[in-house]
């Protein structure tokens, strides 16, 4: 267990008996208090009805609406709920129309029985007499139904606030394979989900984090391939989570992650069902989360920073080729700069002749040092890369390339800049844009290995490069080594790393899987 779940425990630990004597205290102060400390629900409508509008004080979206039935006019209800999250309709047609002309009074057995099961024409609703359940559903959405006279309430599920269309992830685009992207809203994520796995073998479990927010979550994972003690974790990790708001799946990321102050990602991310629906056939689990797009996948391993969903749509001889590319890339773009300085600056003899004769005249005119050139123009290309990210869509781009330009070219016939160094900027650029993944790594790695070269030349990059294999080796998530390490080399292990086998090859699932064996027998069909 790493220091920083330790302290978190402590924390917890120490929180927890600070707050016993409170609780003690509370405790007697809330049974003699009104109704604002009274938990339960009263048999008076008026005193639940200002219960409510109590703790919803200063809320003026509140609605709250009384209706009496035609059989029945000593039988009032009370509604609750909020405008502009519930939908018109359910609420007109399915439970005020049905209230009204509702045949059942006072006198019946189980008033509530009666309503639930032949009145009420709503898909799902729950009686309940705790007050925090009936603030929390109606700040989700729904509608409280109270009856005078009756200590209980009914929530019905009549949401219908507006939630983006489905549509293509901006950052996840592919040439083949399946369009839609998940939305905002957690319901709509996991039907799509569901659509997908047909199985009763896929589990769905609710969860809530954030104090204040109280965030709807929910934990996914198929039952026959998921290790238990990794489900474990993850609740225990989920648990100790004590912060007020939980707005997007990052605060998830941060809490939780094995290693905090790691540039590498310790849990996937995507905002496509079906590459969650594929982590889950491999045995992962998937943390969906109300009010974002965006699905954390875990555990979590470092190949996959160099894996895209596509590659499972297209040949997999294209495939295995586009991913050794991306490795590539992410090797060039980190070390591409200081390879150079460290050339230039103390292994000249290791450049032909004549490339070393048009470099040193290029330099000629230059009044920077190679290095501090280095070090302005990866900050200068990271600026515009930044710029471009965060302007509109339709301009971004263009500026980021024209920017490129610009500053590029004057620079060169200004002689402040060598061209050689626009070159390597360029390729260094270019390739970061193979690994998006990484994006935030490859920035500390590089300025890393970039400061090495330029103090102790190829010595210095090798022990920078070995640093970062040495933490990257270390890594963990949930657990498990993120290099897949298990003991000792299997090739079937291999067969879905940095290239990608055909489907028959593929027999196992990875380390972590409880059910290991993806296909009894493997070879092509005939």
């Amino acid at each position: 267990m790493s220091r920083f779940f330790k302290r978190k425990q402590d924390e917890a630990k120490e929180k927890k008996e600070a707050n016993k004597e409170n609780q003690s205290t509370a405790g007697s102060t809330q049974e003699d208090s009104g109704a604002a400390g009274n938990r339960g629900l009263f048999d008076s409508l008026d005193s639940n009805i200002e219960t409510v509008r109590s703790l919803f004080r200063d809320v003026d979206i509140l609605r709250i609406k009384y209706i009496s039935s035609e059989n029945d006019k000593t039988l009032v209800y009370g509604i609750v709920y909020l405008d502009g999250m519930v939908d018109p309709m359910i609420m007109n047609e399915s439970l005020i129309r049905a209230l009204i002309k509702s045949p059942i009074s006072l006198n019946d057995e189980d008033p509530i029985y009666t309503l639930m099961t032949q009145v009420l024409q709503i898909n799902e609703m729950k009686d309940t007499g705790d007050i925090d359940e009936i603030t929390e559903a109606i700040a989700y959405g729904d509608t409280v139904l109270f009856i005078n006279g009756i200590n209980r309430a009914v929530i019905l599920n009549t949401r219908g606030f507006q939630a983006r269309s489905i549509s293509e992830p901006e950052n996840e685009k592919n040439i083949t394979g399946p369009r839609e992207g998940f939305t905002e809203s957690l319901t709509i994520n996991l039907t799509m989900v569901r659509r997908k796995v047909l199985s009763p073998d896929l589990k769905m479990k609710t969860y809530t984090l954030g104090k204040r927010t109280k965030t709807k979550a929910c934990i996914c994972y198929m039952e026959s391939l998921i290790d238990k003690q990794i489900l474990a974790e993850l609740y225990r990790r989920l648990s100790m989570i004590d912060i007020d708001a939980v707005l997007d799946t990052n605060y998830i990321t941060e809490l939780i992650g094995d290693a905090p102050w790691s540039p590498f990602r310790a849990i996937g991310y995507t905002e496509r069902p079906d590459v969650v629906v594929g982590k889950l056939m491999e045995g992962r689990i998937a943390v969906f989360l109300d009010g974002t797009p965006e699905v954390l996948t875990l555990p979590y391993l470092f190949i996959e920073n160099f894996q895209s969903s596509e590659d499972y749509y297209l040949s997999f001889f294209y495939t295995s080729f586009s991913r050794m590319l991306r490795v590539i890339g992410f090797f060039l773009t980190v070390t591409v700069p200081g390879v150079y300085i460290a050339i230039i600056a103390y292994h000249p003899e290791m450049m032909p002749l004549q490339l070393f004769i048009s470099i040193a005249a290029e330099r000629q005119s230059v009044p920077l040092p190679a290095a501090l050139e280095a070090f302005v123009m990866v900050f200068v290309f990271d600026i515009l890369r930044e710029t471009g990210v965060r302007m509109p869509s339709n301009i971004g781009q263009t500026l980021s390339i024209v920017g490129a330009l610009v500053i590029g070219q004057a620079s060169v016939e200004a002689k402040l800049i060598a061209a050689p160094m626009i070159i390597i900027v360029g390729l260094t650029g270019i390739t970061s844009l193979l690994v998006p993944k990484l994006n935030a790594p490859v920035i500390y790695i590089r300025f890393v290995l970039l400061v090495m070269a330029t103090f102790f030349g190829f010595f210095g990059i090798i022990i920078g490069i070995s640093c970062v294999l040495i933490h990257t080796i270390n890594l963990s998530s949930f657990g498990v080594s993120q290099l897949g390490f298990s003991g000792k080399f299997k090739f079937q292990s291999a067969k879905d790393t940095v290239i990608r086998a055909p489907w028959w090859e593929m027999i196992l699932r990875p380390i972590f899987a409880k059910d290991k064996v993806r296909e009894e027998k493997g070879g092509p069909r005939k």
